[in-house]
């Protein structure tokens, strides 16, 4: 199990994209969570193993129909142990 940040930028707020975020993420049974940036961009702290993972970060750069994801950056952490996938408001 590991843990990542996941920095998705483009028009991301506003596009439904933090719930469609924890759907996908609880579908693939990781934990963590995503949350709105000021910028406008979204950020995500998942925990997961490598093969969930990757569906995920995949997921992300196309994101919810109305998205237009420009970049994303990711960048292992700590390992952070979560109980579920929750969006922070």
């Amino acid at each position: 199990m590991q843990t990542i940040s996941i920095l998705v930028k483009g028009l991301v707020q506003g596009v439904y994209y933090r719930q469609s975020a924890k759907e996908k993420a609880i579908s693939l049974e990781i934990t963590g969570t995503v949350k709105n940036l000021p910028g406008g961009d979204v950020e995500l702290i998942a925990t997961g193993d490598a093969a969930q993972l990757k569906d995920l970060i995949n997921w992300c750069r196309q994101g919810p129909a109305r998205a237009i994801v420009r970049e994303i950056k990711t960048n292992e952490l700590p390992f952070q142990q979560f109980s579920d996938f929750r969006i922070i408001r």
